[in-house]
Order: structure tokens, then sequence, then C-alpha cells
């Protein structure tokens, strides 16, 4: 199967550290590879209601339709790769990161859709700069991210991590440029909880 590549930029600033260091490892990918590169600032989605558990709407949800959602929704289900590149915001994925994710969610609930069943078959991957010369910090960043991708479950194919606080600074930091050079080149195995049974 042809891989491609949706990579989802969650920062609040253009051509970011997170931004160029995804753009150090997709520069690595065969040439023929298809990237699709959005910003979620030029997409914005509405706040996410969820209707679950209110009974005074229906939980199905219609498929959108010309739309940021629908946009966002047609790349997501087209890529076999999704890349969600967002900084260390308080310890984790940013707000619009976030949002994005948060609609994964009504997409489970659109009829004939089959978003979970579909999302089986994809790979997430994680990339982000942070300001701690602690990896740790993100810890919380890539749990979320592997705990989204195990509820599918998707492959998870991890996090690639860079320093950086000032704009341009990741690129100084060789340990994340020469991990980028080989990041995509993994053979990403499925995400499990780890209080999974199975």
């Amino acid at each position: 199967m042809t891989r491609s590549f949706l990579f989802v930029l969650g920062s609040s600033r253009r051509d970011g550290n997170t931004e160029l260091l995804a753009r150090k490892a997709a520069e690595q990918l065969p040439a023929d590879t298809e990237q699709r590169w959005l910003h979620l600032d030029d997409h914005p989605l509405p706040d996410f209601d969820d209707l679950r558990h209110d009974e005074r709407h229906a939980r199905a949800r219609v498929v959108p339709e010309n739309t940021h959602e629908s946009l966002l929704l047609d790349a997501t289900l087209a890529a076999t790769d999704i890349v969600l590149a967002s900084p260390l915001y308080w310890y984790s994925v940013s707000a619009t990161t976030k949002r994005y994710l948060d609609f994964w969610d009504a997409w489970l609930e659109v009829p004939g859709l089959d978003f979970k069943e579909k999302m089986q078959q994809r790979t997430l991957w994680g990339v982000t700069a942070l300001a701690h010369p602690e990896e740790e910090a993100a810890d919380p960043l890539i749990g979320t991210l592997r705990y989204s991708a195990a509820y599918f479950p998707m492959r998870f194919g991890g996090v690639l991590l860079g320093n950086g606080t000032r704009p341009g600074q990741v690129l100084d930091d060789d340990a994340a440029l020469a991990r980028a050079k080989t990041f995509f080149h993994r053979e990403p195995e499925v995400a499990r909880f780890p209080f999974a049974t199975q």
C-alpha cells in the first residue's frame, strides 16, 4: 500500500520549532511519498459538543460537508500515516491539537463512516519541541498520543522530541536532527494500553 502522510500542525507559531523538526523528518521520506500539511489555525474547529448522554439530541452525527471539519475528516481518512506536530504546551498537546482529537470522538458517532475500523489501518506519529532539556517533561503528551492510538487500536510510531524555545532553536539540537533522519523508517507496533489484558 502506498503511504500517504498527513502532517497536522498544532502550533500557534508559523514555522516554529515543532514544524521545523517535522519537516526535517519528512525530508527523509521517499520522494514519491505523498505529504499533506495542514495548519489547524487555518481550519478552526468549533467547540466540541459531547452528545453521547444528552437526551435532547440524537447521538448519531451527520457527515460534515463543506466545513473545516469535513476537510480535516477527509484528510485524516485519506492518510495512511497521521503526524500530530504539536509543541509541548503545559506538558501536553496544544489546544488546537486536543480539539482535533476531540473531533475523532465525534466522527465515531457518524453512522456508516466506520471511523474506528478505518483508523485501525493507520499509524499515528508525534513530533514536539519542548523547552526543557529533560525529555521526561513530554511524558504526558506522549501518553496522550499513545493512548489515543491504543483506543482504536492504531499503530503508534512514537514521538520525535527536540529542544528549542526561540524560533529556529531546534535546528541546534544535533541529537534531535539525527533522530529525525530515521524517525519515519521505524516499524511501528499496534498501540496497547498498559492495563490491557490482550
